[in-house]
């Protein structure tokens, strides 16, 4: 099968194009033939290493020392089972389906493995493949934080990179869950911002959002642009605060020290979970959630993808359809 592979860290030109076998399901697993897969910040991070503050040794012991093991790359995936395990339950061939293979990844190649009650669901009917390879990480991602931080109807949440893989996915997960949305992005994805349902944004270069009064019950900050403190400033007694990039000193007294100032800090990783990735699809049927697709590159264009999706400000998913080269 034709795949993608990253044998050592370093910008886009690393990656090249091989040959490697078919890989065969076990009993509890089932075979996907990949049509679409996205370049996520965790794929970026993996083919860089670059990681947050303080976890490059451990993301190197954790994943390669001199490069991935996992050559692969590709966190998250659309695309056809073909085969399924004597003992697989919950999908046949034929079904379309989307999922995330998070740190496993695999999703840059022509075929890969899931097992039975892994983060995997169908795929909404009406959906592209493309759309359908572009919910599962920021979605995901989203959803486990905002149902962290217990948001509750009325509330009021600022998020801070709002135009982002993750940031897009929680405005629109914030307003189905019935709370006032204010987003922080770039004066270039106001109006997109605003469209997804935020009832006010903000645009970064002229505002300073650590400046308003304490009005936030949440502050989901996916940019991590501003420091801890200048973020709790923002936050009403009781609020929460979700860090997404938070560094390993960050992390370690946000596990110590999780609340200050009577407002509590979330960091962490989210949990990929297959429950979420159906409540997505769910929400894609009934016509309340989208994701957002920047630009799709074919197989063959895959580096030049990696290339583009570096970049930022391109807000949205950044794709790339599968096939033989």
């Amino acid at each position: 099968m034709a795949a993608l592979v990253c044998e050592r860290y370093g910008p886009p030109d690393v990656l090249k194009f091989a040959e490697l076998p078919r890989p065969s399901p076990g009993k509890e697993q089932f075979l996907v033939r990949v049509l679409a897969s996205t370049i996520t910040s965790g794929d970026r991070r993996v083919r860089s290493m670059d990681m947050p503050q303080g976890f490059g040794t451990l993301g190197r012991l954790a994943l390669g020392w001199h490069g991935p093991r996992q050559a692969v790359l590709g966190a998250e995936f659309a695309g056809v089972v073909e085969a399924a395990g004597a003992r697989a339950k919950g999908f046949a061939p034929g079904d379309a389906v989307f999922g995330i293979r998070g740190f496993r990844m695999g999703g840059h190649a022509e075929y890969l493995c899931m097992s039975a009650g892994d983060a995997m669901a169908h795929k909404p009917e009406h959906l592209s493949f493309e759309g359908a390879a572009a919910l599962s990480f920021g979605g995901g991602t989203a959803l486990f934080f905002l149902r962290r931080a217990a948001l509750l109807a009325g509330e009021k949440v600022l998020i801070n990179g709002a135009s982002g893989g993750v940031g897009m996915p929680a405005v629109q997960l914030a307003c189905i869950m019935g709370a006032e949305v204010t987003g922080v992005c770039s004066a270039a994805h106001l109006d997109q911002v605003r469209l997804l349902g935020a009832a006010r944004v903000i645009d970064y270069g002229q505002e300073d959002f650590t400046l308003l009064a304490p009005q936030f019950d949440v502050v989901f900050d996916v940019a991590c642009n501003q420091s801890v403190e200048r973020c709790l400033s923002v936050l009403k007694p009781g609020g929460r605060l979700i860090r997404l990039q938070a560094g390993l000193t960050e992390m370690c007294r946000a596990m110590l020290q999780p609340v200050r100032k009577g407002r509590r800090v979330i960091v962490g990783t989210a949990e990929e979970r297959p429950d979420h990735l159906e409540y997505l699809g769910d929400l894609v049927r009934q016509g309340r959630f989208r994701p957002v697709i920047a630009r799709v590159f074919p197989f063959e264009d895959a580096i030049a993808a990696h290339r583009y999706a570096d970049r930022s400000g391109h807000g949205g998913s950044v794709v790339i359809t599968m096939g033989a080269l």
